[in-house]
């Protein structure tokens, strides 16, 4: 399991905007050590996004994406109080799950 995400998510008009920043290492297999093995792939599979029990984004990542992913996004029918829940699964099977609490404007 990796670091808490940062996440952020407040009222921007009649949306929620989240912003979410993952620590993860994201490996992509390619590249290789000091010893010039290659260090094996360690990448976020998958990221779902929830908010009052329904899904506002599921997203399949794969090896390209940068260390430390930050996610940006909008979605309707959020208030200020209610929680944003983002969930991560990696190719090994770790898993990190965080909530947020929408802000007001």
């Amino acid at each position: 399991m990796g670091e808490p995400m940062r996440i952020r998510a407040s009222m921007v008009g009649e949306r929620v905007e989240v912003k979410v920043v993952m620590a993860h290492a994201m490996e992509t297999g390619l590249r290789k050590g000091s010893s010039g093995a290659a260090i094996p792939a360690h990448f976020i599979q998958t990221v779902t996004v929830e908010h009052n029990g329904n899904t506002v984004l599921s997203a399949q990542w794969g090896p390209s994406i940068s260390r430390n992913p930050f996610l940006h996004f909008r979605f309707r029918g959020g208030i200020p109080g209610e929680k944003v829940t983002v969930t991560w699964i990696d190719n090994r099977g770790d898993r990190r799950t965080d909530q947020a609490t929408i802000a007001g404007p």
